[in-house]
């Protein structure tokens, strides 16, 4: 299947229409599907990134903590980070720091929380319920936003990086980790085979649920490409906004500062 045309960045904040992978929707639709998605994979979530991957999703998170060079005592929100994959990398490396994890779907915090108890890590976490749309803090909080493999899955991709800037202190760090657009070609033509015939398949055979892994698909092409994103973060407010390739563009790191 022919790589679809990445969702348009001009689209307003209000618009009533969205993308539920190829297939429009009602704005309002949008967080009960995608929570219906994350309920149905959480409890295999992290097996099928290992297998969906062939575990290079573990460079990328290393990298992503790479780039974000937690500081001591950091107060940081991590979005969309239900099972605390990026939370306890965060504390590995600076365990004076206090993350808040923030998901939509209750059933991705309740696997976080397990995991958190299963490794010992019994202080330092928060786990909230909440929309990265209408985020429930208040603003100029933390030290830190990050957000892995979460933005696509927003409906208002714009009023939740204008949430991140809220919620972050002057001098606070954006950092995004996204699929995104394959720079190389023939790179493109077979990370294309390889999405849209053998990842649906592993939903299928591993998590029971082939339709998610479609959708999680196809929600990667309809995702802004590098340069779009980083136009819309610098839109939301963000300054020194620039990217990273990884991979060849199978995933990218975005970053920002609010200045």
């Amino acid at each position: 299947m022919p790589a679809e045309r990445p969702q348009d960045p001009t689209q307003t904040a209000e618009s009533d229409a969205t993308w539920f992978g190829y297939r429009q929707i009602g704005m309002a639709e949008k967080a009960g599907l995608v929570q219906g998605v994350f309920s149905s994979v959480a409890g295999k979530y992290d097996l099928m990134n290992d297998l969906m991957s062939g575990g290079i999703h573990r460079l990328w998170k290393a990298a992503m903590l790479d780039w974000l060079s937690p500081r001591p005592n950091w107060n940081s929100l991590d979005v969309a980070g239900g099972t605390g994959d990026i939370a306890f990398r965060l504390l590995a490396r600076q365990p004076t720091a206090h993350v808040t994890i923030c998901d939509l779907t209750p059933a991705m915090l309740e696997v976080g929380r397990d995991r958190a108890i299963d490794r010992g890590i019994l202080s330092g976490l928060d786990w909230v319920s909440g929309n990265a749309e209408d985020l429930p803090f208040d603003e100029m909080q933390f030290d830190s936003y990050t957000i892995a493999f979460g933005l696509r899955n927003v409906g208002r991709q714009q009023r939740a990086l204008q949430e991140a800037y809220r919620v972050l202190k002057p001098g606070g760090r954006f950092l995004c980790l996204e699929f995104s657009h394959v720079a190389l070609p023939a790179l493109a033509k077979l990370y294309d085979v390889y999405s849209f015939q053998v990842l649906p398949w592993l939903g299928e055979m591993v998590a029971k649920d082939r339709a998610s892994y479609q959708y999680l698909v196809e929600s990667i092409r309809k995702f802004p490409t590098q340069d779009n994103l980083a136009a819309m973060m610098t839109r939301a407010g963000f300054r020194q906004v620039t990217y990273r390739n990884l991979t060849g563009g199978i995933a990218a790191l975005h970053s920002g500062w609010r200045i």
